[in-house]
């Protein structure tokens, strides 16, 4: 079966929602038309854009700058407070009108995900024909628009979703790349920070083309174990696979959002440890045990990104969850300031069982488990600052 992957993304989500509960409860502008953007309190970390008007963003506002500095870009700027219970059920609304064709989604963000077309292609046939309907019966019934983009797989379909917009279908398929995504600049590239761009712009590697054609030797002294990824991407080489979240699946999870941007792996890591702490107490009280670790960021931009990792052996351990919570956070993290930090324990089991190898002591491990539910009775009794891990200390 040929894989046909496409990826839906709203157009301008936060504003364009607001702008039609806005025209649906008798408000005569359309803020997508005019100076117009999504801000919180000014006084706040909230005081910052969220979303911005295509016409405000031709006057050069830009998303994560403060709504005292897009007012010095726009004198008839209009703020509009963000409105998150309109946003979920915005979101359910799209997810639910596209599950009428599919059950194969995987929820990227509130506002796009990923489809598995190839297994739907015979019901519903060309999958360009079938982009342009779903667009247009989306636009049509719940007042937004929205871009597709096509490709063979995740990768390509979110590169080409990215393409002119707004309200648009574009494709990338294997013989469309070099002409589509490689004259474009390196930093277009999805995985790809401000701080790995301007690395790669210092090696004179300007467009994705470049870093496609680019000496793995001569990036691996720069990039280390991040360097085949990147030059896969490049390539428009990408094997991972549509994962749809069943709602059956148990799942224990935590996440903070910070008061100020995390801009290094330590600070992320310290925020990092207390949510594993915390999932890893509630699983150890359900005498569960998981066989998934999953993390999560949001970075200063808004965009969010997610990796997970399936267990050989099922663990409730703090030092093992945080240990494994570290090398996803590691092949995940972009290089771009962090706002929010999420970890997830999924693929829960009331039984331990463990395939033990030649490498492991499985005294070791169940000592570690002792501990911790000796911990876990101190910190009940004592509080959860009564007894800290040593070397969480001294980091601090």
């Amino acid at each position: 079966m040929e894989s046909i992957i496409m990826h839906i993304d709203v157009n301008n989500a936060f504003l364009s929602w607001t702008a039609v509960d806005l025209l649906k409860h008798g408000y005569s502008i359309d803020i997508r038309n005019i100076e117009a953007i999504i801000g919180g309190d000014e006084s706040q970390r909230r005081g910052i854009v969220l979303a911005k008007s295509m016409v405000a963003k031709r006057k050069g506002v830009k998303t994560a700058e403060t709504i005292r500095e897009a007012k010095r870009k726009c004198r008839d700027l209009k703020i509009f407070p963000p409105n998150h219970k309109l946003y979920q059920e915005m979101s359910k609304s799209l997810f639910n009108l596209i599950s009428k064709y599919t059950p194969d989604i995987e929820k990227l963000s509130i506002d796009e995900c990923f489809i598995d077309y190839g297994k739907v292609k015979h019901l519903y046939g060309d999958p360009i024909k079938f982009a342009y309907k779903l667009k247009k019966e989306i636009k049509d019934t719940l007042g937004f628009t929205v871009n597709i983009g096509i490709a063979n797989n995740k990768l390509c379909a979110k590169m080409a979703s990215d393409f002119l917009k707004p309200d648009r279908v574009h494709t990338l398929f294997p013989n469309e790349i070099e002409s589509k995504m490689y004259p474009l600049d390196v930093g277009d590239l999805y995985g790809i920070g401000k701080s790995s761009a301007s690395k790669l712009k210092e090696l004179k590697i300007n467009t994705i083309g470049d870093l496609a054609c680019a000496d793995r030797n001569i990036l691996y002294k720069y990039f280390k174990n991040q360097t085949d990824r990147m030059i896969n991407s490049a390539r428009g080489i990408d094997d991972s696979i549509i994962t749809v979240k069943r709602r059956e699946v148990e799942c224990i999870s935590n996440s903070t959002t910070t008061s100020y941007n995390l801009n290094t792996l330590d600070e992320i890591y310290k925020c990092l440890y207390n949510l594993v702490e915390n999932v890893c107490i509630q699983l150890r009280e359900k005498n569960k045990y998981a066989s998934q670790v999953g993390v999560v960021l949001k970075d200063k931009n808004f965009k969010t990104y997610s990796h997970q990792r399936k267990l050989k052996n099922p663990t409730s351990n703090t030092d093992e969850v945080y240990r494994i919570s570290k090398e996803l956070i590691k092949e995940l993290w972009n290089e771009e300031g962090i706002r929010l930090v999420g970890v997830s324990l999924a693929k829960l089991s009331s039984s331990l069982t463990h395939q033990i190898s030649i490498f492991e002591d499985f005294n070791e491990i169940e000592k570690n488990n002792e501990l911790d539910k000796i911990i876990d009775s101190i910190k009940r009794t004592y509080g959860r600052d009564a007894i800290s891990r040593a070397s969480q200390i001294n980091k601090k």
